[in-house]
């Protein structure tokens, strides 16, 4: 097998080490690969014949990893394939590209340390410092990060995720690529992998073992809150004719919900409030300029404190916003939350591209991060889709919410990892800043977290119905809550500056002796 592998061309070989190492990532969790993938990498980049060919070599890695680990984006091309049919073939590839060209600039920058444990220090906190790079550059697309490969369910993964709350995903990502390289050491590299692997399940296991079972409490305990899951088709929701079929689907998901958090608010803690939330653009219409529709959800509702609605709104510039809008008991509006991080093509319409593809240009951002006051609620964090997946920018610590409350609609992308892995990203931040965090998708996975990222709650992929669940109490701020992406920016640069100081050191030694 080696001998075929051997013959095959470095190009090709790049491109299928680039594919090994995405059956790491969510959901199937296969972390061993990267024990192959990275070292074989690094070989094939210290034999390249030179930088230009090492940056090509780890371009096309990337374009195996991207493209693989970004598959799923395809079936949101397919919800409206008669129109952008010639989109299905390119989706995945094309987003695959700007990705793969940082990841070919960290193999090209790597050589400028020797091969062995030098070039192993540059070339993690390289990796790191691109995926920091990527929260930014091209309209900020942090996804398919090495340090998400732990989040596998279940007490072993919220084990290997602790750490998160001290350096964040990224700093998970620096140990987990010193690790994947740890072969190419020998057998003292691994020993030395072996002893930090060990110290991190140590490091997590300690950290579960001071909370409490329901976390440390540094407040009051959240609402009770109704998650309604409507599992309506993409398809539907484009449909017209089925907005009356759609609003009374969550009406009556809305409604068996809301009962069934009163009997447990009788039975555990009559003075907890309730609130239910419906997913990302669940309302079929504009619910601002719905009344009727809004006394109706409230009737619904009795006893509800409020409920948190996911809507198009059009602001005074006449420009729409996808939002989430609190609606009060009396059926009138209360705090409102515009989405300000949009997803290029998807959302918005990019500026600096010529070819018109989102039609009127996409929805309009809103100004940012920032805290909701419901009357009557502990404050809230909102998170409309995949702003959530941006380490660091996802609380206003200025005005730090109780919990966090993420709406999405999951149903572009199918029964596929793309749904799957965006959970498990809310999870991270939910240990990331140590706060709950709750997830309600239109067609799953909707789920409820704990402050230190332990599952309370779940409602799988493809089923209508409600999820009631107490919000336990936040932690205090968290080592990253409180000093953001400077942890693992300054971790990724002590890395890599051991690993310059540590190349210069050597050739100034083969100098002295030549």
């Amino acid at each position: 097998m080696s001998g075929v592998w051997s013959r095959l061309p470095a190009a090709l070989r790049a491109v299928l080490l680039g594919v090994l190492s995405a059956l790491a990532l969510p959901p199937l969790y296969l972390v061993p690969v990267l024990l192959v993938a990275v070292p074989a990498l690094l070989r094939m980049i210290g034999a390249a014949r030179d930088w230009r060919r090492a940056a090509l070599l780890g371009f096309l890695y990337g374009m195996g990893l991207h493209t693989a680990g970004l598959y799923w984006i395809t079936d949101a091309i397919l919800v409206r394939a008669a129109e952008y049919w010639w989109a299905v073939p390119l989706a995945s590839p094309l987003t695959a590209v700007p990705l793969s060209l940082l990841v070919g600039l960290v193999c090209a920058l790597c050589r400028l340390a020797p091969a062995g444990w030098r070039r192993i220090a540059l070339f993690a906190s390289l990796w790191t410092l691109s995926d920091l790079l990527r929260q930014f550059l091209f309209s900020g697309f942090p996804w398919n990060l090495w340090g998400s490969v732990w989040e596998f369910p279940g007490l072993a993964g919220t084990v290997m995720i602790q750490p998160a709350a001290w350096i964040s995903v990224h700093g998970l990502t620096l140990l987990t690529v010193l690790l994947a390289a740890s072969p190419l050491l020998g057998r003292r590299g691994l020993l030395a992998g072996a002893a930090v692997l060990l110290i991190w399940v140590a490091a997590g296991a300690a950290r579960l073992a001071i909370l409490s079972p329901d976390g440390a409490p540094s407040g009051a305990p959240g609402p009770i809150v109704v998650l309604v899951q409507g599992d309506i088709p993409e398809q539907d929701k484009q449909d017209g004719n089925r907005a009356r079929a759609i609003f009374r689907t969550y009406l009556a998901l809305t409604r068996s919900g809301v009962a069934a958090a009163d009997r447990l608010r009788a039975r555990d803690d009559p003075s907890r409030p309730i609130l239910f939330a419906w997913p990302e653009s669940a309302f079929p219409a504009l619910l601002e300029q719905e009344p009727e529709a809004r006394r109706l959800i409230m009737q619904a509702a009795p006893g509800a404190v409020a409920g948190l609605i996911g809507s198009v709104r059009f602001g005074a510039d006449g420009r729409p916003r996808n939002s989430l809008i609190a609606v009060l008991p009396d059926g009138s509006i209360g705090p409102e939350y515009d989405k300000a991080h949009l997803v290029p093509f998807g959302e918005y319409q990019p500026a600096h591209l010529p070819v018109q593809i989102v039609p009127g240009g996409g929805f309009e951002p809103g100004p940012g991060v920032r805290t909701l006051h419901v009357p009557g609620l502990a404050p809230i964090g909102p998170l409309i889709c995949y702003e959530v997946i941006f380490p660091g920018q996802v609380v206003r610590e200025s005005d730090r919410p109780a919990w966090l409350l993420n709406v999405t609609n999951d149903a572009w992308f199918g029964d596929s990892a793309g749904p799957r892995q965006h959970l498990d990203t809310a999870r991270m931040r939910a240990v990331e800043e140590g706060l709950p965090l709750a997830r309600v998708a239109n067609t799953g996975i909707s789920a409820v977290f704990d402050a230190a990222g332990r599952e309370r709650a779940r409602l799988g992929w493809g089923i209508a119905g409600t999820l009631v669940v107490p919000i336990q109490a936040a932690l205090p701020p968290t080592l990253f809550a409180l000093f953001g992406l400077v942890v693992p920016l300054v971790l990724a640069a002590l890395v890599g500056g051991l690993g310059l100081a540590g190349g210069l050191a050597w050739r100034l030694r083969r100098t002295s002796t030549s």
